[in-house]
């Protein structure tokens, strides 16, 4: 299943890097409203500070609209500027969620557990651990937030309990996950985060996440199959069939096949 996921991302970012750049561009210029425009305001410093929490709000809601958007990617579809637009409207909510919840763990982990190591007692180290532990499980399992939001449904309860379901039902496949998105953000900082950059992240989040479902799919129907034995081969039939294989010279060539 990890090999098909691999190669089925990669087909899709291949087949819509103009899409994926375009995203990543939409994004840097976002991310530079709350980077470089505070600095400008000094003399208005209430000002400043509006505008880049605003700006990081922003931020998150045009995540929350990628991931919307690149579903159809994922689903061997596409999608246009206007397609994009329209998902702001209905992703402002998740996107304003997922600022709230890093914001906790980034307060957490800058103030809480420093003041619990600095008690200087077994207490205080036992506190810090169990909070930095939670924020390591915190962040492998709600890194399928967005993609969870555009898979299955708006409800935010649901989409949180889906989150941590369906991470300490895939303990290793989440592990994996998260370490090869944080070789994807190395790759983007080589390449100006214009390629994979954060929509070849989510592309590939929703991707597992789609994958990953076909799973339980499965299981509903056959509810006394043993859960570790997922017949993967049988799953992925069609997606094979859909995604197809290639050879090098298609893909630098393609109007040559």
């Amino acid at each position: 299943m990890i090999g098909f996921l691999l190669k089925k991302t990669f087909f899709d970012l291949w087949d819509n890097l103009f899409r994926i750049a375009l995203v990543n561009l939409g994004f840097l210029a976002s991310a530079a409203i709350p980077i470089f425009i505070p600095p400008l305001l000094q003399s208005l410093p209430i000002v400043g500070m509006l505008v880049f929490y605003i700006g990081i709000l922003w931020c998150f809601v045009y995540l929350a609209a990628a991931g919307l958007s690149l579903k159809s990617v994922s689903d061997y579809g596409s999608f246009g500027a206007g397609d994009f637009f329209m998902q702001v409207k209905s992703a402002w909510p998740s996107g304003m969620v997922m600022a709230g919840v890093v914001f906790l763990m980034g307060l957490l982990f800058r103030v809480a557990i420093p003041f619990y190591l600095s008690l200087g007692s077994v207490i205080g180290l036992l506190l810090g651990a169990m909070i930095f532990w939670t924020i390591l499980l915190g962040i492998l399992a709600l890194q399928f937030f967005l993609a969870s939001r555009a898979r299955l449904g708006t409800k935010i309860p649901k989409i949180l309990k889906k989150c941590v379901l369906i991470f300490f039902d895939n303990p290793l496949f989440c592990i994996f996950s998260f370490m090869f998105c944080l070789v994807m953000l190395v790759l983007s900082v080589f390449l100006a985060f214009l390629f994979p950059g954060p929509a070849g992240i989510l592309l590939y989040l929703d991707e597992a996440l789609r994958l990953r479902l076909l799973k339980y799919d499965w299981l509903e129907v056959h509810s006394d199959a043993n859960r570790r034995k997922i017949p993967w081969d049988v799953l992925l039939i069609e997606e094979r069939e859909k995604t197809g294989s290639r050879s090098f010279r298609s893909f630098i060539f393609p109007w040559k096949d």
